[in-house]
């Protein structure tokens, strides 16, 4: 039974330096876990952007809009660094330093800071400086070259593998390590959490696979990457797709029969047959739509699966059940993940408007001449909307998971 609805984070205090990509991400996880997360905008944001409740990635925090390019908003968020955990930011290396605000000054107020940096390159190395993105990072580590079919182009998959998986989750394990490790010794760290280094972690399965000889450096030829006609994707007569993975043969046995593959084929052919064999499942499930695959398939060991769109995958009866899918502000979003059994995960608040926390956040965590900062525009505060939005009105907040 939960004991608590605010997660296993609550009472971690985390400032948040908005950029984009994987730092608001690995913030929105943070706040999923139950940290207090404020995230400091920049002069000039609140706008047409201040009711934004579809930008998700900006869910569960508080928004502070400070100038750190004026000392004394540099300041202000020294202020704040004295009571916080953990700051995290995504600029390019320097930039922090340049503001008055990087991991020395932050040091001198709160020793047991947690400093995550989150760059695309990393801090240091001839490529640091550099502007890039996700399909950048992950075409020098060598992910990138791995996705696609036998004789096409790459594949890019979205900003999904760069940016979020080799970039966010990782900063976000980063310094919860740092956090366990400070806690034994009263001294914080900085987290150099790169993108090219996360996705070239990710990568490290296929590494070993090549120096063992049991995969490729190529396209489509291998165990996972289309490579073996039971393992890939097949249209249905609806134009609809299936997704095909029996890799063990105990599981091919039950795929084969349950899609009525020739006697022939039951049993996994010899390489020299795969063509027919991709062939022969392609004719198959060409020959019906996808609900009725789906039908055959449900609650077998065949490992097949749809291939559900973005905006149907919510309605699907398993992920339904479990609640993978909420709605917060009348916007459906992922739940908070991972789960947990006395501590659950919960969306504390749908996206702020930039600036809306301003004065509360100074005010409570103790930031001196709130008032002064404000009227002297070093601080913003936005004009509380016409009807308030809080977590105790708003459908599916909080949502506990």
């Amino acid at each position: 039974m939960a004991e608590s609805g605010k997660g296993p984070l609550d009472g971690l205090r985390v400032v948040e330096v908005s950029g984009i990509g994987p730092t608001p991400f690995a913030a929105m996880l943070l706040a999923d876990l139950g940290a207090d997360v404020v995230q400091i905008d920049r002069p000039g944001t609140a706008g047409k952007e201040e009711t934004a409740v579809n930008d998700v990635l900006r869910r569960g925090r508080r928004s502070v809009i400070l100038d750190l390019r004026q000392p004394a908003g540099a300041g202000a968020l020294l202020d704040l660094v004295t009571s916080a955990d953990v700051l995290i930011e995504g600029f390019r290396p320097g930039v922090m330093e340049k503001l008055g605000v990087g991991p020395a000054e932050c040091r001198e107020r709160n020793p047991r800071l947690v400093y995550g940096r989150m760059t695309g390159w990393g801090q240091d190395g001839p490529w640091s400086g550099m502007a890039g993105h996700d399909i950048n990072y992950i075409g020098l580590t060598g992910a990138l070259h791995a996705l696609g079919r036998a004789g096409e182009a790459p594949a890019v998959p979205l900003n999904l593998l760069g940016d979020f998986g080799g970039g966010s989750l990782y900063l976000v394990s980063g310094v919860l390590a740092a956090l366990w490790e400070a806690a034994r010794s009263g001294r914080g760290q900085v987290v150099d959490a790169a993108v090219v280094d996360g996705t070239a972690s990710l990568t490290t399965m296929l590494h070993g696979m090549i120096a063992a000889g049991t995969w490729h450096d190529e396209r489509g030829v291998n165990l996972l990457d289309t490579g073996r006609p039971w393992y890939d994707v097949y249209q249905t007569s609806d134009g609809n797709w299936m997704s095909v993975g029996p890799l063990e043969g105990r599981f091919y046995r039950q795929f084969a029969d349950a899609l009525g593959l020739p006697a022939e084929l039951l049993r996994r052919p010899n390489p020299a047959d795969w063509p027919r064999l991709r062939a022969a499942i392609s004719d198959r499930f060409a020959t019906e739509t996808r609900a009725h695959w789906e039908s055959v398939f449900a609650l077998t060991d065949a490992c097949v699966a749809p291939v559900l769109g973005l905006a149907e995958a919510a309605d699907h009866p398993h992920l339904a059940a479990r609640g993978t899918f909420i709605e917060v502000g009348g916007v459906r979003q992922p739940a908070p993940a991972p789960r947990f059994d006395r501590t659950p995960g919960v969306v504390q608040r749908p996206p702020a408007m930039r600036g809306e926390h301003t004065r509360e956040v100074l005010r409570e965590w103790g930031v001196d001449d709130v008032e002064g900062l404000i009227d002297t525009g070093v601080a913003t505060q936005l004009a509380p909307p016409t009807t308030a939005v809080t977590a105790g009105t708003v459908e599916g907040v909080p949502q506990e998971v």
